[in-house]
């Protein structure tokens, strides 16, 4: 988890400084990738700055909703608050996409958003490009993947961008 531009730079300069101990004692070292999970806020909103340093991108969806929307989803007195489909968390998760596709870099969703198949079609359309998801997920996300048209999943991210809420949200996915 990255919540700052310095936290990154110092793990870039710490694989650096590895790679060249294990170089200079006569090892064989290739181009390890560094990639960063997107988990709160601070992270999201500087995602272009962390996408010039970082290989790839990671969001976590259970704990950006969970930062974002200030809950836990595990306390039982706010876990109403927890709602994925939340505009600002899918403005999150646009704004960390875009950054990575500008500089080239490849995000993926983890978290049980991921792997929900009604929101496939709205993730791929917000410009994510890997799904992570439990074992049991995979067989209906890949269906849906297989069935998702990119420029209409395109069209109903910017009306999810859009939305007044979750349930409006809700009501696009027709769940």
């Amino acid at each position: 988890m990255i919540a700052t531009v310095a936290e990154l730079e110092q793990a870039r300069a710490l694989l650096e400084e590895a790679r060249s101990q294990v170089s200079a004692a006569g090892n064989a070292v290739g181009s390890p990738q560094l990639g960063i999970m997107i988990e709160v806020p601070a992270a999201a909103l500087q995602a272009d700055r962390l996408a010039r340093l970082a290989d790839f991108f990671s969001i976590g969806t259970n704990d950006l909703t969970q930062y974002t929307l200030a809950c836990d989803r595990t306390n039982e007195r706010v876990a109403d608050l927890y709602q994925p489909l939340e505009p600002a968390v899918l403005r999150l998760i646009a704004l960390t996409a875009e950054a990575a596709q500008r500089h080239g870099r490849h995000v993926a969703v983890c978290g049980e958003l991921g792997g929900d198949p009604h929101a496939t079609a709205l993730l791929l359309g917000l410009g994510v490009d890997e799904l992570s998801c439990a074992p049991s997920s995979i067989p209906l996300v890949r269906e849906a993947v297989r069935a998702t048209d990119y420029q209409v999943a395109r069209e109903l991210a910017q009306q999810a961008l859009a939305a007044a809420g979750p349930a409006e949200v809700r009501n696009l996915l027709a769940i």
